[in-house]
């Protein structure tokens, strides 16, 4: 099976709540998208579904957040735009995408326009819980580039810092992938320096098994604060994964409504390493599989959001950031499936 991988940059979060901060996200996302090349209709394209996304969340939840981050596929680029809020949500989201329908005294235009702008769209909402929309617009010409691979995340740091301590990685050998998340002890630029090597060793040294990037991972973070680390190699020609992880990186596999935590060893990469030991679990076409840092709590339950695990990785990593994020520490969540059509 040819592996065919979006690669997603480094996220920043912008708050929004009122007039000001629609126009301070709108001008980061024109500075980002004159950045990596976008022409000005597609530049003016990306500035239309943020002020419409941003407003929206002003006028009906006060408050939310936009994340924003590049996009890589092969030689073309792209930017993601992820709104998020907590207000009233939608309670007939197909009713809301029609123009002219709004439950705040609007046109009601927004979402529609997102949705003909927007060629890669999605949107999860529940009513009294709130609402998180996905965009991606891409260079060149209106054709979307497609992946073997959906891959979704959020990764931010605490709010009192301009740095993540955490990372995530992804990296392809040509036949299968490997995926490695990193939580530097702390958080901070200190922390950083830890993870981020860390997860780099996913994308140079691709064709290792878990274990042994792990040990890889625990020569390489040596004289640093050290980190928690999970691995997984995910092959899918052979229906299989291997997992591997220290410390207190969470990692499951979903699949329909079964959920199966995949087991890590204490310790800490780097700098104490008591065990590390491999495990293997099938994979198929409809296995997902998600794994997260500490600065997410554990009790999350898809089966509790109806239909979300139906939705882009990128919308379950966000809906889960949004509920689930302790506030108290860098957040990272990933999200990893095949594509079925």
């Amino acid at each position: 099976m040819e592996t065919v991988l979006i690669k997603l940059g480094k996220q920043t979060v912008f708050h929004v709540g009122e007039a000001s901060e629609v126009a301070s996200v709108r001008r980061a996302g024109n500075e980002l998208a004159r950045r990596i090349g976008f022409d000005e209709v597609r530049t003016g394209e990306v500035a239309i579904v943020i002020t419409e996304a941003a407003t929206n969340i002003v006028k009906h939840a006060r408050e939310g957040e936009i994340l924003l981050r590049t996009l890589v596929a092969g030689k073309r680029a792209g930017i993601e735009i992820i709104a998020i809020d907590r207000g009233p949500g939608m309670a007939n989201v197909a009713r809301s995408m029609e123009d002219g329908n709004s439950t705040a005294g609007s046109y009601g235009v927004g979402l529609g326009a997102i949705g003909r702008m927007a060629p890669e769209f999605d949107v999860y909402s529940i009513e009294g819980q709130g609402t998180v929309l996905l965009m991606r617009l891409w260079d060149g010409d209106a054709s979307v580039p497609r992946g073997d691979w959906r891959v979704g995340a959020v990764c931010l740091p605490l709010p009192s810092e301009e740095i993540c301590g955490d990372a995530w990685e992804i990296g392809d050998d040509g036949g299968a992938l490997c995926v490695a998340v990193a939580d530097g002890l702390g958080h901070g630029p200190d922390a950083a320096l830890a993870s981020l090597p860390a997860v780099a060793l996913a994308a140079s040294r691709p064709e290792l098994g878990p274990e042994q990037l792990l040990q890889l991972a625990h020569q390489a973070l040596r004289g640093t604060r050290g980190a928690a680390m999970a691995v997984a190699r995910v092959d899918a020609e052979a229906g299989l994964l291997r997992f591997a992880g220290v410390g207190n990186i969470a990692a499951c596999v979903i699949e329909h409504d079964a959920r199966r935590h995949l087991m890590s060893h204490n310790g800490i990469v780097g700098s104490n390493l008591r065990k590390v030991q491999e495990f293997t679990h099938p994979w198929t076409a409809s296995t997902m599989l998600l794994l997260h840092s500490d600065g997410i709590a554990t009790r999350w339950d898809l089966n509790t959001y109806p239909g979300l695990a139906f939705r882009h990785p990128g919308v379950i990593a966000a809906v889960l950031y949004r509920d689930f994020a302790r506030q108290r520490d860098d957040a990272t969540v990933l999200v990893l499936r095949q594509r079925t059509a």
